[in-house]
């Protein structure tokens, strides 16, 4: 992220400054949005937004305490003489505002992908495919909404050539906020599904609204297979000026024709475009994939001039993982993987998880980490930058592995040890130095990390229960969508959480700020204080002989009687 006054940023989102002299020229490189995944940092700005459940400005007592600065607020009775304050009409606007000035700043091409299905497959697809090729900057995993765009787009800066973000929407009016933000030169959209049709009054509406982020893009890429889709496109195209880059697969009048053929798990496709016919092979045969790809070397095809030196690639694509991976590993210790893109904006999602992590079992934090490749950034500047990064989040433990980390040694200040290669490190490996910690383990997928994260995992018996956390995660938003924003959640974790694991269901449950938890007994309650869950919990079941455990570790009892009522009274009054 470009470094900006406090000053040009309010310059930026039109707001006023109210700030202690000496904060007024503080210099922001970092924008913190969430509260839980700031951890320390004189030069972050928080931009505290409200939503229907949860209101920003209630944390900001809580962030000055931590040494939290400076601040984007709406509410005018957040500004205290403690910190400096910008404050706007309405802080996410005020986002969007300032993430639309950095873009202009740059002037390198910016591709803009949109629809229902595939834009985050697409995004790290292109990124494997044209990383050699040029210095890129990318949404992070999923990065797509009206929070997640802004934040994406303001890590632009000077050292990339080419920026790939994806925009979301749920409902009409939010893409042309999104517009200014990535302005994209070139844009790809891809399949329209039913996914938020209940907001849309047809699919025609939903393609429309999809279709305003391409209004200054000098092309559009789009397959012409959907009829109704196709149709939009072209008349939204003849409107605004805008060249059609069209693909088929069944034949159709388009720019490029693919056909293709599967077999054992590959899929073999042929491109004609202009005269000129190209081969290719991906390791996938399902049809999403395939268009995927179509989408991939369509706008390869564009970018260079001679498509055929990236072409080998696609046969080396894989899985787009789109969370990280969380699992037990050895010596009371826990994974976390995210073992297939390595950058800087993914490297910083990835420790402030990390931090999370690691409170709830009072765990060091080690970090393994492979090359960063392909960023544009000088070598030595790239790893000053890592090594700041690991400062401010107290890691513990630096493993480097790979010749340029290794030869930049040096440049760490936390405790480490390098290693020039994926098998150096595991004929070296002591096991005992990996315990009692939380281990991220992050590596370009060209460094086959997953060897490692299966030295570390703890082995299981032969019979294995695995609890999909984000589909955990989606019901329970899910659940809210249907509650009114007053209403609040109560989840019950009794029994080791029916037997899927107390302390961490109860941490994710905390994380996504359900409002209590609730156990049978005490000694369950005293667990998951002492495991760091800090949100309310209720006892269903007290007995007097644990309200003193009660009382001293903040937990709530369900007083079902009179005489229960008075009990704990008196062990109130004695406390």
């Amino acid at each position: 992220m470009v470094e900006y006054s406090l000053s040009q940023i309010a310059s930026f989102i039109k707001g006023r400054i109210f700030s202690p002299e000496n904060c007024r020229e503080i210099t922001i490189s970092r924008i913190v949005t969430d509260s839980r995944t700031f951890f320390k940092g004189e030069n972050s700005l928080f931009f505290a937004l409200s939503g229907p459940r949860n209101n920003g400005h209630n944390f900001i007592p809580v962030l000055i305490e931590r040494g939290m600065q400076a601040f984007v607020v709406s509410e005018s009775d957040s500004i205290t003489g403690e910190a400096a304050f910008i404050l706007v009409e309405d802080t996410a606007e005020a986002l969007q505002m300032f993430a639309a000035c950095n873009r202009g700043f740059f002037n390198y091409p910016v591709i803009g992908i949109t629809g229902s299905n595939g834009k985050t497959i697409i995004k790290e697809w292109l990124y494997e495919l044209l990383s050699k090729e040029f210095s890129i900057i990318r949404s992070p995993k999923s990065f797509n909404s009206q929070v997640g765009v802004p934040l994406s787009v303001l890590m632009m800066d000077s050292h990339f050539n080419l920026g790939i973000f994806e925009a979301g929407i749920s409902q009409p009016g939010e893409m042309k906020k999104l517009l200014p933000v990535i302005k994209p030169d070139i844009g790809i959209l891809t399949n329209i599904g039913d996914a938020h049709q209940e907001n849309f009054k047809s699919k025609k509406q939903k393609i429309e609204e999809k279709l305003i982020l391409f209004t200054s893009v000098r092309k559009l890429i789009f397959s012409v297979d959907d009829k109704e889709t196709a149709t939009a496109v072209k008349d939204f195209c003849g409107r605004h000026g805008i060249e059609e880059i069209s693909w088929t697969l069944s034949g159709q009048e388009s720019k490029i024709r693919f056909k293709y053929e599967s077999d054992e798990g590959k899929s073999y496709i042929s491109a004609a475009t202009g005269g000129k016919y190209y081969n290719f092979i991906i390791p996938f045969t399902d049809r999403s994939s395939i268009e995927n790809c179509c989408h991939c070397f369509t706008l390869i095809s564009l970018l260079m001039k001679d498509p055929e030196r990236v072409i080998p690639l696609f046969e080396k694509l894989g899985p787009v993982e789109m969370r990280l991976e969380i699992k037990q590993g050895i010596n009371n210790s826990l994974l976390i993987n995210d073992y297939y893109n390595s950058d800087l904006a993914s490297l910083s999602i990835a420790l402030s998880v990390l931090h999370q992590q690691s409170k709830s079992g009072h765990l060091k934090k080690q970090v393994i980490l492979s090359d960063l490749r392909q960023t544009g950034i000088p070598l030595e500047e790239l790893y000053s930058i890592v090594n700041r990064l690991l400062e401010q989040w107290n890691i513990d433990t630096i493993t480097g592995i790979g010749p340029q980390i290794s030869a930049n040694a040096a440049l760490f200040s936390v405790k480490k040890s390098f290693y020039p290669t994926t098998r150096a490190f595991e004929d070296s490996l002591n096991r005992a130095d990996f315990s009692d910690s939380a281990i991220l383990i992050k590596g370009a997928r060209s460094f086959a990390f997953e060897s490692i994260s299966a030295l570390l995992q703890q082995k299981a018996h032969q019979t294995i229960l695995e609890i999909d956390m984000n589909a955990l995660v989606h019901n329970l938003n899910v659940f809210k969508s249907l509650l009114r924003p007053a209403t609040k959640i109560m989840v019950m974790v009794k029994a080791f959480s029916y037997g899927n694991g107390d302390i961490e269901i109860a941490k994710l449950l905390q994380f996504h700020n359900v409002d209590y938890l609730a156990v049978a007994v005490a000694d369950e309650g005293v667990t998951l204080r002492q495991a760091g869950v800090r949100c309310p919990i209720i006892v269903m079941n007290p007995e007097s002989h644990s309200f003193h455990n009660m009382i001293d570790y903040r937990l709530e009892p369900n007083i079902y009687s009179f005489q229960l009522f008075k009990e704990f009274s008196k062990s109130v009054s004695r406390s």
